[in-house]
């Protein structure tokens, strides 16, 4: 199946295509799903020398990878539940194990487009805004953690007289202006990875669905015309797969995340609107994100659907919260649309753990999939090559799970963002 008709499928660079698994295989490791969870873990393993096999079921980066705002920070929207859970396995070091992992994926993806040199519009500077007064309290909060931890030449705090000078909106009365944050394009991004797994010895494999897993002290992982028996699985669809629902069945949600870009702005119009370039989401727990592209454009996202259905007209749902935000492109050309499914967690933890000893799965970044992935691709591989205490912090964590169908659990999810919608409208 080809890419969702996006910005990033448009403007994908030309890439060999990965050929589809016909065969019978063996390797040390088989990782099943092509995202960034799935091929930044092969590159891991690649890099120490392992065999490694990836099957995607459609192209690489079919899934939220292709799909997402390209936004790379350090908010963690479960970080209050991730240090009382990781107490429980290191103890007082929980915050700064917490407050390090916000910035570890952002060290992984720099190092790695420069070492592989991947063409994929990296770009620093990143604001995270406020509407109401409480958001900008929270952003003080921020602020001021940040400066003692030693990021004060990375952030800067604007004030509302400041704003007109980073973006033409009256929306906000302030923001965090963060120069360690990113903006990237993520198709470009994980091809890139991908073709650097291949350089490495690594076989990828798209339009290859895993059907089925035999498990055992060497699985086999079977798709329709061929197989791969590894030491060690790694599972890593996310919301796009539903294999051992045995063990996985009422973890992990869809929602599905609505994204548009519209036709390229002059560059004296950009330049208006947001002059240095800068990725920006506001405070609200359902947020707006938006960025330029390296085309001038406009990606917007927003409107996060809970019930785990896509959208139905994605450029229509989002176009007044583009044109609220910036009344200079009221009426702009809509040239993509598009959605994709990214996996909520309950608790906002995303979900480590094995299946037995040599099935592993990673899975629900709850719409901070970027540095994330990175980040727990690097403690999988970690794990899988003998050093697990990192990846042992996450697999401890204490899940809550709904024991219904995805269908039934996304609309519970659902009536609760409600709630959570409904607040960020009433909150003065």
């Amino acid at each position: 199946m080809n890419h969702t008709s996006s910005y990033y499928a448009a403007t994908a660079n030309a890439k060999a295509v990965f050929p589809q698994l016909s065969t019978d295989i063996a390797a040390d490791v088989v990782i099943v799903g092509g995202g960034f969870t799935g091929v930044a873990t092969a590159l891991e393993l690649a890099e120490r020398g392992l065999s490694v096999v990836l099957c995607e079921a459609n192209k690489i980066g079919w899934g939220a990878t292709g799909r997402n705002g390209g936004q790379i920070t350090g908010s963690l929207s479960g970080d209050k539940a991730m240090e009382r859970e990781f107490r429980r396995t290191i103890g007082d070091k929980a915050a700064d194990f917490v407050w390090n992992l916000r910035w570890r994926g952002h060290d992984i993806i720099r190092k790695r487009i420069e070492k592989y040199k991947i063409d994929c519009d990296l770009r620093f500077g990143q604001m995270q805004t406020a509407l109401t007064k409480g958001q900008l309290a929270d952003l003080e909060d921020i602020y001021v953690t940040g400066c003692q931890r030693g990021m004060s030449e990375d952030l800067e705090m604007i004030p509302e007289a400041g704003m007109p000078d980073y973006l033409e909106t009256d929306l906000y009365i302030g923001g965090l202006l963060n120069r360690k944050n990113m903006h990237v394009h993520s198709l470009n991004f994980c091809l890139g990875q991908a073709e650097a797994v291949v350089s490495l010895g690594g076989k990828v494999f798209e339009n290859s669905e895993v059907i089925n897993i035999e498990h055992g002290p060497n699985p086999v992982v079977r798709t329709k015309n061929g197989s791969v028996r590894a030491d060690k699985v790694m599972l890593a669809g996310n919301a796009y797969h539903l294999l051992e629902q045995k063990k996985l069945r009422g973890k992990l949600f869809p929602a599905s995340l609505a994204n548009m870009a519209t036709a390229p702005l002059s560059k004296e119009d950009a330049a208006a609107i947001n002059p240095h370039n800068l990725a920006v989401y506001d405070g609200r727990f359902v947020l707006d994100y938006y960025r330029l592209t390296a085309d001038n454009r406009v990606m917007f996202g927003g409107g996060t659907n809970y019930s785990g259905r896509d959208s139905h007209d994605v450029a229509r749902e989002l176009r007044p919260a583009l044109e609220r935000t910036f009344p200079r492109l009221k009426d702009i050309e809509i040239d993509y649309s598009w959605s994709g499914m990214d996996g909520i967690i309950l608790n906002r933890i995303p979900q480590v753990g094995r299946i037995g000893s040599n099935v592993f799965y990673v899975q629900g970044y709850s719409g901070h999939g970027i540095a994330l992935s990175h980040i727990l691709a690097e403690l999988t591989a970690q794990c899988i090559c003998g050093e697990p205490d990192d990846f042992i912090v996450f697999e401890n964590c204490k899940h809550w799970n709904l024991p219904v169908g995805r269908t039934i659990g996304s609309m519970m999810i659902a009536v609760g963002m409600a709630y959570y919608k409904l607040r960020d409208k009433l909150e003065v």
